[in-house]
């Protein structure tokens, strides 16, 4: 494989009028003459660097570079000497002029033309750190005496670096020029020999750890890169994981919002049922009627406040059978009953006595939902104490009045308003002659 200095980047120049423009800059003159107009770069330049032709004359000369380089204008002729590349302010090569092939090298794999990843081994470290601060800086950089490995051997270099400002054309772009100079060692060639014999190990060893600082600091360079393109991927992650945190905040809030909304109209709903919880309590206790609720089960569910004054009952009673409960009445076959009303689904009716004198007519009726299911019964204990003393005062005056009637010398029946008899007395059976039975009703 044959390496050669790439005559290709002269983009838009003849040869002479390249080394021409190196011999410009090399001698510390202007890169052009006053009312001479730059070469056009080409296109691909032009999108690259954001730099376009001189269509008019330049305002300005451009700045003197390397007036003060050793090994530049004396001696070998600068066109020999000297070569320069001008740069993007990221590394990207834009132009170059002279042999620029000992210094710098086609980086292997994908073709890269910055100058960062282009430069021989020996000149990276100090181009990238000459390079910063040339960006920093308004003067020109220079580092002497750098060791470059070129073909096997090593080639002593100076290098300069400056930021262009003017022409404008150029602004922010960077000028590298590379000179070749004498090693010291040759320039005092009568010491060498006591010089090396003296020092050489000691400048062996010298140059071995400043190769092996280098090597490191380029390693903690490279680790540092890939560390920061960590965390700038890091930093990707986090914004994405904070835009979909704050997404979800929002849904969130959103969500908070329904949930507030129903929970005020479940409260409404609660206050609402609560007022007609209240409505029927003392509805059912303005009635004055004992009322039993129980569940399917036969357990009590609820109970109203005359309950209490007839089935010894607390609010603690909830959900205890029905056949437990200590009660007044005599009635062993209330549950019986229960069982048949939730097996039929008839209710039933029955008076009963109490243990003190008083009765009861107690009804137990299906306890059906809204969605018309039996979810228990109902038992209801109404006072008939009154009705029941009527009725025996009405039988006992019934049976003085027959006595009465059996006791006078007529002939006495009754009739109901229908015209049924339903009253003959004695005297009056024989008189006619015909039974009872058959003279009652309408006989």
């Amino acid at each position: 494989m044959f390496l050669r200095d790439p005559p290709a980047r002269d983009v838009g120049l003849g040869a002479a009028e390249a080394h021409d423009l190196a011999d410009r800059i090399a001698q510390g003159g202007p890169p052009y003459h006053q009312g001479e107009q730059l070469p056009p770069v080409p296109a691909a330049l032009g999108a690259r660097s954001r730099l376009e032709p001189l269509a008019e004359r330049p305002s300005a000369a451009g700045q003197r570079l390397l007036g003060t380089a050793p090994g530049l204008g004396s001696g070998a002729t600068p066109r020999a000497r000297s070569a320069s590349v001008l740069v993007s302010d990221r590394g990207d090569i834009l132009y170059t002029s002279g042999r620029t092939g000992k210094y710098l090298e086609p980086a292997v794999g994908k073709a890269n033309w910055n100058i960062f990843a282009m430069a021989r081994e020996g000149l990276r470290f100090d181009l990238s750190s000459a390079f910063t601060t040339a960006l920093r800086q308004d003067r020109p950089v220079m580092v002497r005496g750098l060791k470059v490995g070129t073909n096997g051997g090593t080639q002593t270099v100076d290098l300069t670096v400056q930021r262009l400002e003017t022409p404008r054309e150029l602004r922010g772009t960077v000028i590298i020029v590379f000179a070749d100079v004498r090693p010291l060692l040759e320039a005092a060639s009568g010491k060498l020999p006591r010089l090396m014999a003296r020092h050489g190990p000691r400048l062996a060893e010298l140059e071995k750890e400043l190769q092996q600082a280098r090597e490191e600091v380029q390693t903690v360079r490279e680790e540092m890169q890939t560390s920061q393109e960590e965390l700038k991927s890091t930093n990707e992650e986090l914004q994405s994981s904070n835009e979909e945190l704050t997404t979800s905040k929002e849904e969130m809030q959103s969500l908070n919002e329904e949930l507030q909304t129903v929970n005020h109209e479940l409260q409404a709903k609660v206050d609402e049922l609560s007022r007609s919880n209240n409505d029927m309590k003392n509805l059912l206790n303005s009635t004055d009627i004992a009322t039993l609720f129980l569940d399917g089960d036969l357990r009590l569910r609820r109970f109203t406040t005359p309950t209490a004054r007839i089935i010894k009952l607390i609010p603690g009673d909830a959900g205890r059978p029905v056949t437990d409960l200590v009660t007044e009445l005599d009635y062993p076959a209330l549950s019986d009953d229960a069982r048949d009303v939730l097996r039929t689904l008839v209710f039933h009716e029955t008076t009963v006595p109490a243990r003190d004198g008083r009765w009861f007519t107690v009804r137990i009726m299906p306890y059906r939902t809204l969605e018309n299911v039996i979810d228990g019964l109902v038992i209801t204990f109404t006072d008939a104490t009154a009705p029941k003393r009527l009725e025996a005062a009405l039988r006992e005056q019934a049976s003085e009045m027959r006595l009465m009637a059996d006791s006078l010398p007529a002939l006495i029946f009754s009739c109901r308003p229908d015209g049924g008899r339903d009253y003959l007395s004695r005297q009056w059976i024989e008189y006619t002659g015909i039974p009872a039975s058959e003279q009652l009703g309408f006989g």
